[in-house]
């Protein structure tokens, strides 16, 4: 995995963390770190997106953000859990792991003359 695709990773991590500050932050301090974990996502994504191919990143991105926050509701606060919603993240990841798997980068941009 190059350093793009790591921040992607990095910046669905980050998804997670202000995805689940949404719901749950309640006071200053953890709107605070809400906030700057959508600065710090969106800002990975971005970069990642300057170099691979924008579709692809965004649509691991977005899987790996929701993959990663049904897991913390799960794990973190008990969130109802089911074979279902199972074999569907399931689904989702490798449907994830397939699409990096077949996306190459993109091609440099030229100089137009």
């Amino acid at each position: 995995m190059n350093g793009r695709w790591f921040q992607v990773v990095i910046a669905a991590a980050f998804e997670v963390g202000w995805a689940t500050g949404l719901k749950y932050a309640t006071d200053f301090t953890t709107w605070t770190l809400t906030v700057i974990a959508i600065i710090v996502s969106f800002g990975l994504l971005i970069n990642a997106a300057m170099a691979l191919p924008t579709s692809t990143v965004y649509a691991i991105f977005v899987g790996l953000g929701a993959v990663g926050t049904v897991l913390v509701d799960i794990i973190l606060f008990s969130a109802p859990i089911n074979g279902w919603m199972l074999f569907f993240v399931a689904l989702l990841l490798v449907g994830v792991i397939g699409l990096k798997m077949v996306t190459g980068e993109k091609e440099p941009r030229r100089a137009s003359s």
